[in-house]
């Protein structure tokens, strides 16, 4: 069998247990961990050790993903060092990153030095050896992951100096460690083979450098070129993994065909090239955001191929041995961690606050951290594997311990935005619309003609009230909690916000965080705010579209428009939150429901259920069903608890 037929072997192999592997870290998530370190996981069981599914050396003979995906994490980074978004709080993030990177690398390589007794592969290392291996793992233990910190604001919609810091740092020291790591990982080489240091040493290592930088620049103008074309999306995407590729296929290429030429191996930094590349188009080109939405898209399939054949490439054999040490190293991280972060802080003048947890965001590791204890691996074989097996260990206790610990300071800081829980239901259904007009008149009417107890909220105070005798009509100076509360806005199950898109945004944002009404509708007034009220759970009505998708249906199906409008004569269609705890575990099918009762679709867990006779009932589900009025009637007070 050639070569090429065994690696397509392998190949085809890999790709299966990536798919499975992708499908089974999903649990993962709903564990409350994180996604890579399923990953992890799953490319440690599928490795040559437990199930077999990948041969030893599965790592080597597939190398060319490493080197796409080691491309890909060194752009990723590099994307997100935009410097107009870093100016607002540059004095702290230059002084925390000082913190981080100076203070941590140097206190981290030094007790990793007078650590060496305690680390197996290191006890009969000689002076330079242990010297190499302490910079190198100094490096990595700076190593943040911005992808894990995006993640985490997201989730709590975090806002506020604080977080601004922590991402600004996150992002620049990243980039500063790969430049620091092109340092340490060419002075390792030399103290591992022996070589002295001399002036000839420092020529060769800033021409190394300088190569590499003005390689970058090309990257960058390549990519700038590739972005400009006009081409299909798919085609632009495999060319900007193909010149990351072609940076570590012309590594190899100086590094195989240097010695031959000029005596001695001349090494360009291929991670160093990919960052300056990627920060020149994120900076100074116009397609920054072409370039950001690709690498958003094509992100989790390099992710899925990399942490799960880097979780196989782990040796297994070595973890158990390794495992009291990477413990120990884990705790020195954090204990060098809260140290530089400390100094930092003094330096920017922080609050006390943010002094004391200042060091909690940059816990977590991910990509880059991982593709740099690949490249040890890859570099030095005589002991590459423990050093990567030990850091490995280490990155997957940060990936368990990070996250929480960074939510938990964004939450002592105030800076968290998350949604309150919905209020509990008191038998009454409430509807409260905020804004004055004849819309809101008629919305209030025919809320009510429905058995809803609906009011109307407004700041006009010039309004006679008496005018709508049948409407409730409640007067508030502004639109703030205290107002909105004392408004008992709590206790109603459907908000309905018809003011400016500016003020419907105010009033979103202090419902989703304070209150947790569960169903919010927004009338739109600019499209262009759409993802604005989508991100806060809003129901959305765009007037604009609305009328267009009703003639649609009209058309295609006037008898279930009708229905569903309410247009039919003592027909209607209702929503029913399922509370009766006797109805828990029931199938559809044994329901004793009304004849003319049809339910239409179940609703669980924010996702709609494809249902037949045989789904069981859940308390919380929601039930669409469509009926006579008195029949729906009857049946909501069966399901009510």
């Amino acid at each position: 069998m050639t070569e090429l037929q065994e690696t397509l072997l392998l190949l085809g192999g890999f790709a299966i247990v990536a798919v499975a592997a992708k499908q089974i870290a999903g649990f993962f998530q709903k564990a409350k961990l994180p996604f890579i370190t399923g990953l992890l996981v799953i490319g440690l069981f599928s490795g040559p050790f437990i199930f077999k599914l990948l041969p030893e050396g599965s790592g080597t003979g597939l190398q060319f993903i490493n080197d796409i995906s080691l491309a890909f994490i060194a752009f990723a980074a590099a994307a997100e060092l935009y410097l107009k978004e870093l100016r607002s709080r540059f004095k702290s993030i230059k002084w925390m990153t000082f913190g981080q990177l100076v203070v941590t690398f140097v206190v981290s390589s030094i007790a990793i030095f007078f650590l060496a007794d305690q680390i197996a592969f290191m006890r009969d290392m000689n002076t330079a050896g242990k010297v190499a291996v302490a910079i190198l793992m100094g490096t990595i233990f700076v190593a943040r992951s911005p992808a894990s910190a995006i993640a985490v604001i997201n989730e709590m919609r975090a806002k506020g100096p604080f977080v601004q810091t922590a991402m600004g740092v996150t992002v620049v020291k990243d980039f500063l460690v790969i430049l620091l790591f092109a340092v340490c990982l060419s002075v390792s080489k030399a103290l591992v083979g022996g070589d002295e240091f001399s002036i000839m040493f420092l020529v060769i290592l800033i021409a190394e450098l300088a190569a590499s930088f003005g390689l970058g620049y090309l990257v960058g103008k390549i990519l700038t070129l590739i972005l400009s074309l006009r081409m299909n999306k798919l085609i632009k995407t495999a060319l900007t993994l193909a010149t990351g590729y072609g940076v570590y296929a012309l590594y190899y290429l100086f590094k195989h065909e240097s010695e031959a030429l000029i005596g001695f191996e001349f090494h360009i930094e291929p991670l160093l090239i990919c960052i300056i590349g990627s920060f020149l188009v994120t900076n100074y080109s116009r397609f920054r955001y072409e370039f950001i939405k690709i690498l958003e898209e094509v992100g989790p399939l390099v992710y899925i191929a990399f942490f799960t054949l880097t979780g196989a490439s782990v040796s297994l054999d070595i973890l158990p041995k390794v495992i009291g040490v990477a413990l120990l190293l884990f705790g020195l991280r954090l204990v060098t961690m809260i140290i530089g972060s400390y100094v930092g802080g003094i330096l920017a003048k922080e609050s006390p606050l943010f002094l004391r947890i200042g060091w909690m965001p940059y816990v977590t590791q991910a990509g880059v951290g991982l593709g740099l204890a690949t490249i040890v691996a890859n570099t030095f074989p005589a002991w590459g594997n423990e050093f990567a097996t030990i850091v490995i260990a280490v990155i997957v206790l940060n990936q368990f311990v990070g996250p929480p610990l960074f939510k938990w300071s964004i939450n002592l800081v105030g800076e968290g935005h998350t949604k309150a829980n919905a209020p509990h239901f008191d038998g009454v259904r409430d509807a409260i619309i905020i804004g004055f007009e004849p819309q809101s008149v008629a919305l209030a009417r025919q809320l009510m003609e429905h058995g809803w107890d609906a009011e109307i909220l407004t700041k006009r105070k010039e309004l006679d009230f008496d005018d709508f005798p049948d409407v409730k009509i409640i007067y508030t100076p502004e639109l703030e909690l205290k107002n909105l509360v004392e408004s008992d806005i709590e206790k109603a199950e459907a908000v309905v916000l018809m003011l400016t898109d500016e003020e419907n945004l105010k009033v979103a944002e202090i419902i989703y965080e304070h209150v947790g009404t569960k169903d919010v509708v927004v009338r739109l007034n600019h499209r262009y705010n759409f993802e604005k009220f989508h991100k806060l759970d809003c129901l959305i009505v765009d007037p604009t579209t609305a009328i267009v998708s009703l003639m649609d249906h009209f058309v295609r199906s006037p008898q279930a428009a009708s229905l569903l409008l309410g247009m039919q004569e003592n027909q209607d269609t209702m929503d029913v939150e399922v509370m009766n705890k006797d109805l828990r575990g029931l199938p559809l099918r044994d329901l004793r429901l009304p004849s003319d009762i049809i339910i239409l679709s179940v609703k669980r867990g924010g996702q709609m259920l494809i249902t037949h006779g045989y789904t069981r009932l859940r308390i919380g589900d929601t039930l669409t069903m469509v009926g006579s009025n008195e029949s729906l009637e009857q049946v909501s007070l069966k399901f009510e608890s």
